[in-house]
């Protein structure tokens, strides 16, 4: 059984999201085997494939360390990333049938194109122990299946070394559980981005994810409305890695568009 580590969201080795893709299986294995896997990566996200009667159609399921997640970005780029260039399938799109629904994805230039599900958030109250946990107070709080809290400036958002511990305990008006906060600001003129943001995920086992593509279904359509734009140009300013998106608000979907490269194909001694 063949496996690939991709580095989603970069143009380079060593940059954006890694993950972990198996090659499609005929069948799903039982959850707690895909999990016991998923920890031995010890990625943010390992992405398994389930073959399907259309050579263009596949199931797609995302686990990281610590669990199954409803959806994840950088692995499904991940795995068109394997299935195109690593598998050599022709398909011109590549659709998944996900716990999120249907997701589409295609090339678009030298990266890839992804049909999200938006998820415009609302404005919320600083939840109690959200500033003492990030070490700053954001100017306001949004929240959708994940908390966002927004800042007035750039530098704060790279700056920050939260306590993980405690942004774990919190949780807000999320609906996607407690311990996944991002934080973002209006990138400074000239810059090259539209949006600096960063994403601290302890409720899913991940202390801060270098390249979030979920995060910014959320992002996405709460700078479209700020900013009066439909595209944006996002940096999730990771420390020493740092992920590019360039996002696309449309209504109740967002197409994310990023490149990935492979940096490991190994091969795994498992039953």
């Amino acid at each position: 059984m063949r496996q690939w580590t991709i580095d989603a969201f970069a143009d380079r080795p060593f940059r954006g999201n890694p993950a972990c893709v198996v090659e499609p299986l005929d069948a799903w294995p039982e959850a707690g085997w895909m999990q016991m896997l998923a920890a031995e990566n010890n990625q943010a996200e390992t992405a398994f494939l389930l073959r399907t009667d259309d050579p263009a159609r596949f199931g797609l399921r995302w686990f990281t360390p610590k669990l199954e997640v409803p959806l994840c970005g950088h692995a499904t780029l991940a795995a068109t990333h394997a299935l195109l260039e690593e598998m050599r399938v022709t398909a011109a799109r590549i659709t998944f049938d996900t716990a999120s629904g249907p997701l589409t994805v295609a090339r678009a230039g030298e990266g890839y194109e992804m049909d999200f599900p938006a998820q415009p958030p609302v404005h919320t109250s600083i939840p109690a122990g959200l500033t003492e946990a990030l070490g700053a107070t954001p100017t306001e709080v949004w929240a959708a299946s994940y908390l966002v809290a927004v800042f007035d400036d750039a530098e704060t958002v790279r700056a920050l070394n939260p306590d993980i511990p405690a942004i774990g305990r919190i949780s807000g008006e999320a609906t996607g559980g407690r311990g996944n906060i991002g934080v973002a600001a209006v990138a400074p003129a000239g810059s090259g981005y539209d949006v600096i943001d960063r994403f601290f995920a302890p409720g899913s086992g991940i202390p801060e994810d270098p390249a979030t593509g979920s995060l910014h279904c959320i992002l996405a359509p709460l700078f479209a409305e700020k900013l009066g734009r439909t595209e944006l140009r996002f940096h999730q300013a990771y420390p020493g890695r740092g992920g590019d998106l360039v996002c696309v608000a449309q209504g109740d979907r967002v197409r994310l568009l990023g490149k990935a490269v492979t940096v490991v194909e190994s091969r795994l001694r498992l039953s």
